[in-house]
């Protein structure tokens, strides 16, 4: 039973470590827990971010200097997400709803 109770906690704490940061919702602090984001790239999308929320991945890339396609591939696979979604959701689901239609 202890195994079991153990093993659930263990669970937990990985599934909150794991949860993304939305870059809409995200201080500067949880901004700079993303590996690869620093006190310099997360100021440069405040800075943006207070003009206007960010729309998708596209918009972000777009009005953040510095931070391409490449750099957004590694910044979701460390957590960071746009209103949620990680940058291949957006990019793979528009692609295979083309498709399918």
């Amino acid at each position: 039973m202890l195994k079991i109770v153990l093993g659930l906690i263990a669970a937990l704490c990985a599934a909150i470590c794991l949860a993304g940061v939305d870059v809409n919702k995200a201080s500067v602090a949880d901004l700079d827990s993303v590996k690869g984001i620093g006190p310099a790239m997360s100021g440069k999308i405040l800075d943006e971010r207070k003009k206007s929320p960010f729309k998708d991945w596209d918009d972000l890339i777009s009005r953040v200097k510095g931070l391409g396609q490449k750099n957004a591939v590694k910044l979701s696979a460390e957590g960071l997400t746009v209103n949620d979604k990680g940058f291949r959701e957006t990019v793979i689901a528009p692609a295979a709803s083309a498709v399918s239609k």
